[in-house]
């Protein structure tokens, strides 16, 4: 984590604008592909941010870090998230976000960690990222490393039978420096989630995995940072944070419409959805 004499209010406030410019490039980046997937790139950006910009040890100067914490994108057709934080903190130029999903492009349509300067682990196959988490952390205890291993996860990846898998073996190692963060924007590609799976209550069912559970609202930077730095003091167990979020969020024609979970914006779509975030910076 790094060190700040900054306040609370200080940081989610810097966090919230830096969170709309990543929202911007998210955008950006999708219309110039005409491809992609806005809605669980923009539900996850708060998360993402405030991980990237304030929580993480991370040094883009030094990707390969021996002692950094480790990130993975389970959910990994969200990556215009991840690359539009990865490129503002200056792990490659600025620039490439131009080159989204194009042919010889760093920036694949899900995260290659053979081709994207600062990607830890190639991810795309919904339900792996929390059983390669368990890897890495287990690395880290056996090790002795200081590290930890944050996993974004789709809530409707939580279908997936190993990643109940994953989660029995987190408690029998007792993995402490690992935290999931739950993106629980309620939509995946066939629909609400509750129709296509109920896996609710999902707190209880981490809780039964023996997992410390925190619940938040993933857009208050205040409560994400509060239960980030919670998490890095438990002791024992694996945390879960389950991260209430609005997929398409503060877009407004994007949100919770299910379209728009792998759908890019026309010419006319994309001015509305800058204006739209742009209106929130002053708000």
């Amino acid at each position: 984590m790094l060190t700040t004499s900054k306040t609370l209010d200080e940081r989610a406030k810097n966090l919230k604008t830096i969170a709309r410019e990543v929202r911007l490039n998210i955008i950006d980046m999708i219309y110039t592909a005409q491809s992609g997937h806005p809605g669980g790139a923009l539900s996850a950006a708060d998360i993402v941010t405030a991980l990237y910009f304030d929580i993480m040890k991370f040094d883009p100067k030094n990707l390969k870090w021996p002692d950094r914490d480790r990130f993975i994108l389970s959910k990994g057709h969200a990556c215009p998230v991840w690359y539009a934080c990865l490129a503002m903190k200056g792990a490659f130029p600025m620039k490439e976000l131009k080159t989204l999903r194009q042919l010889n492009s760093i920036l694949q349509g899900h995260p290659d960690k053979l081709k994207t300067p600062g990607v830890d682990m190639t991810t795309g196959s919904l339900g792996q990222g929390l059983s390669i988490g368990v890897g890495m952390a287990l690395e880290g205890k056996l090790e002795k490393k200081n590290y930890h291993v944050f996993i974004v996860l789709g809530d409707g990846e939580l279908n997936e039978g190993m990643i109940w898998e994953a989660a029995a073996s987190a408690h029998k190692y007792h993995l402490d420096n690992l935290i999931a963060i739950v993106d629980r924007n309620h939509l995946q590609m066939d629909g609400f989630t509750e129709e296509v799976m109920p896996m609710e209550p999902i707190n209880k069912k981490f809780q039964a995995f023996n997992w410390e559970v925190i619940t938040i609202d993933g857009h208050n930077m205040k409560e994400i940072l509060l239960a980030l730095e919670k998490a890095l003091t438990i002791k024992k167990r694996p945390i879960c944070i389950i991260a209430n979020t609005v997929k398409g969020k503060c877009v407004d024609f994007m949100e919770n419409i299910r379209e728009w979970h792998g759908l890019a914006p026309n010419e006319e779509q994309y001015k509305k959805a800058v204006e739209c975030i742009r209106k929130g910076e002053q708000e």
